[in-house]
């Protein structure tokens, strides 16, 4: 998942985000959740950030003299830009640094560190709506710097939050969380700088603009009219009103994570007869033996317990694959799909104002329904959206139709009592041992050949063949959150660093979000240059959930872990490999959400590329490589159904099957068009109804999954989950570029991996994902890889 908000705060989440950083080894603060959970998906900006998005900074074409280049612009000095009062003048938050102190940040520093950063930012505005022209030194470099600054420290505390979680944090940010809703209210509706963008446009040298330009101007009075700015006065001060309660209720998406997360932890089961975990793979109850000695029970051994299960992911996915035990299956299954769903964590009365807010919204507007809104700043429409998911749903139907009906005779074949009415939570189970059988694929048994390490030395050799960058340990260079994160720089082909990024892979369930996700720290940009000559250097964080060392073990992956580290790398790497200097445009900055998952899910291709595969897959202790028959069946059993995904709504959804995202997807943008809040349908009679034409088998009656929907109620992706398959269908293509060429032939890879480089990793949101896209592949998309690939189109089809 790689990004954050709804359709508008996309742009200003983006923005919000930067950072100084240059190509000197000094930078300046930001850190930012993301989450494009992938996500791209981030909690850490409020909804009302969309107002943020106003930062621009355009530069003219040579021949433009109105406008002066933002290579003119003098080194901006951190240190004077967040000059406080010398009484709070040792609080972390606010002090001049190269890479954010994550270390040293506490929740004590919260409260007066952002309330003294909002004074100042209050006092640089005022001077900025008194002395702004249309012009990009007095319009776009200010705002910009004000825009960075607040980005820079919420969004350091918005990532601790996300994998350092802790009561007094959480009550800090919620306390101060108003006052900094009011200061982006007001930015984000300044009609002086509001009207200083339309007479940028309106100037005679609009022409002259670049065309990265163009699009930022367009792009911000597009959200400026979006944020309601040219409303009357009186429907103005409705939808500010209406504002404030979506942004309060962005405290209270906040809430719902908070809620997912509390009741994840909230479940343990401390199991002390072997015989109920039956099934379980060694990794696991090295796990579940390491989980109950964190829980107090010293003596928890792998081999005689006890044993500690949970809903975090490597916990929770280990007991529906493999537990025999029925009876521990349903427990676990049951907890699961009513997380969050009651007392006092019950997300359901969240969900209902956020939808009715959205409504609200989007109503004073003049449009039909919030997914009209969110579609106002992507590539689809809400037509062309439902078209596509109806397409997929009737070509896939048939053959999930066939898939449940084998499962039921591959359990019968087996002796299983419950063949012929098989429970939602045998599905994942019975599931598993018909791919074992079938392609003789046992996952734990490959969990041994793809260790930590050697999986991202492989991740990494592909990226300096695909896009000629070398990726080098950096560990001790910057502060860290966690002894098990890890600090990497990325140098060109010269060896000169073009960029970081921090990488946290393991699950810590007492403390961490669940999911996978990659933010921006800091992104790429000339006007926050640090030396005043060269663009500060972009900083990625990369956030995973994968199973971590157990004993004297390394942390041994899941080819699916795999899978996603790739997926998350991908985001990573348009983030930081971009060559747009306007920060506003770069990285990932700009692009339109429904475009942002095609580099992280066309980097998933990969795993499935024979030489990429071997040079991960190596025994961790023999150093054997992956047996090329086990190669060949992981490549047959691509497509199978993955059932335990189609069972855990909203988990791992990048290997979710077409299936499953396409009831997700449907059910989001049912929710955001047609729903109506406290109507005659509540938001779980809407799900039953959207799964009765998108699952085979429906969810049970009280399958509360939407209460720990995080996607799209607190991580950026309502009305906008389809964009999953909007992606896949673009990466999809594009990775076929690679195949029509012959992967064996290195030439050719090496040049068509240089062409994605400069043009889909490179281009940003300066240019339109579509024109991006046959810039690179010579025409325009074909759906005709991702139905093969998913098997709804027969080879010979595509030849």
């Amino acid at each position: 998942m790689a990004s954050t908000r709804f359709s508008l705060s996309r742009s200003i989440n983006l923005i919000l985000k930067r950072h100084p950083f240059s190509s000197s080894p000094r930078f300046a603060p930001k850190a930012l959740l993301k989450s494009y959970p992938c996500p791209l998906w981030s909690s850490s900006f409020s909804f009302c950030l969309q107002t943020l998005h106003h930062s621009i900074s355009p530069y003219l074409s040579s021949s433009s003299s109105s406008f002066s280049s933002c290579s003119s612009l003098s080194p901006p000095s951190l240190a004077s830009s967040v000059t406080v009062d010398d009484s709070i003048g040792s609080n972390p938050l606010l002090q001049d640094f190269d890479f954010p102190p994550f270390d040293i940040v506490e929740a004590k520093h919260v409260r007066p560190g952002i309330r003294s950063l909002l004074k100042k930012l209050e006092s640089d505005l005022d001077e900025l709506e008194k002395t702004l022209e249309p012009s990009w030194p007095k319009l776009v470099e200010p705002l910009e710097k004000i825009v960075d600054r607040l980005t820079v420290v919420w969004g350091m505390v918005n990532h601790l939050k996300a994998v350092k979680d802790s009561a007094e944090l959480r009550a800090n940010i919620e306390e101060v969380q108003p006052e900094k809703v009011k200061f982006q209210l007001r930015l984000g509706q300044s009609k002086p700088i509001y009207n200083a963008f339309k007479a940028i446009k309106e100037s005679p040298d609009w022409q002259l603009l670049s065309e990265a330009c163009k699009r930022i101007v367009g792009a911000q009075i597009k959200e400026a009219v979006l944020n309601g700015v040219s409303l009357e006065d009186d429907k103005r001060e409705q939808f500010n009103k209406i504002e404030q309660l979506i942004c309060r209720n962005w405290r209270l998406s906040h809430k719902f994570s908070e809620n997912v997360l509390d009741a994840t932890k909230k479940f343990e089961k401390l199991i002390t007869d072997k015989k109920e975990i039956d099934g379980l793979p060694a990794t696991a109850l090295g796990l579940a033996a390491q989980t109950a000695v964190s829980k107090g029970h010293e003596n928890a051994t792998a081999e005689n317990g006890p044993w500690m299960i949970t809903l975090d992911a490597p916990s929770f996915i280990s007991v529906v694959l493999h537990a025999r035990n029925r009876a521990l299956l349903e427990e676990v299954y049951r907890a699961y799909i009513t997380r969050a769903s009651s007392g006092d964590l019950d997300n359901t009365p969240i969900i209902n104002l956020i939808l009715k807010l959205l409504l609200e919204k989007a109503k004073l507007l003049n449009y039909n329904n919030y997914a009209e809104v969110s579609m106002a700043t992507k590539m689809a429409t809400v037509d062309k959206a439902e078209e596509l998911l109806e397409k997929l749903r009737s070509a896939s139907w048939d053959a999930a139709v066939q898939d449940v009906e084998e499962l039921k005779s591959y359990s019968k074949s087996q002796g299983a009592s419950e063949a012929d009415s098989l429970s939602h939570w045998d599905i994942s189970f019975w599931s598993e041992r018909l791919r074992e059988s079938k392609y003789d694929i046992n996952e734990e048994e490959l969990r041994p050949y793809f260790s930590f390490s050697k999986v991202m030395d492989g991740l990494f050799n592909l990226a300096k063949i695909l896009f000629g960058i070398d990726i080098e340990p950096a560990d001790g260079l910057a502060p860290v959150w966690n002894k098990d994160v890890r600090f990497y720089c990325v140098k060109d082909s010269s060896g000169s660093p073009i960029a970081y990024f921090y990488f946290d892979p393991y699950s810590r369930p007492s403390e961490k979000r669940e999911g996978a996700w990659m933010d921006e720290v800091v992104s790429r940009s000339r006007v926050l240059s640090r030396n005043g000559t060269t663009a500060r250097l972009p900083v990625a964080h990369m956030v995973c959930n994968q199973t971590p060392p157990v004993g004297d073990k390394p942390s041994l992956m899941t080819f699916r872990e795999v899978e996603t580290v790739f997926h998350e790398f991908g985001h990573a790497l348009q983030h930081m490999l971009t060559k747009q200097d306007e920060g506003l445009v770069a990285g990932i900055r700009g692009v339109e959400w429904d475009a942002v998952e095609l580099p992280s899910q066309f980097m998933e291709n990969w795993c499935y590329h024979r030489d990429t595969l071997m040079s991960i897959a190596k025994h961790y202790q023999t150093g054997e490589s992956l047996p090329e028959e086990v190669y060949l069946k992981l490549l047959a059993a691509r497509t199978f159904p993955c059932w335990f995904s189609k069972s855990l709504p909203g988990q791992l959804n990048s290997f979710c099957p077409c299936f499953i995202l396409i009831r997700f997807a449907c059910l989001d943008l049912e929710l955001h068009t047609k729903y109506i809040p406290h109507g005659s349908e509540s938001v779980y009679d809407v799900d039953q109804r959207v799964s009765r034409i998108t699952q085979v088998i429906p969810p049970l009656p009280e399958d509360r999954f939407l209460s720990g929907f995080n996607h799209i109620f607190a991580g950026g992706y309502a009305a906008g989950y389809y964009s999953y398959k909007w992606a896949e269908v673009l990466s999809a293509d594009a990775f076929s570029a690679f195949e029509d060429a012959v992967l064996e032939d290195s030439k050719a890879v090496k040049e068509i991996g240089h062409k994605f480089r400069e043009t889909v990793l490179a281009l940003g949101g300066g240019k339109a994902p579509l024109e991006v896209f046959v810039e690179f592949r010579g025409r325009e998309p074909s759906p005709k890889a991702f139905l093969r690939r998913n098997g709804l189109l027969p080879v010979t089809a595509c030849t």
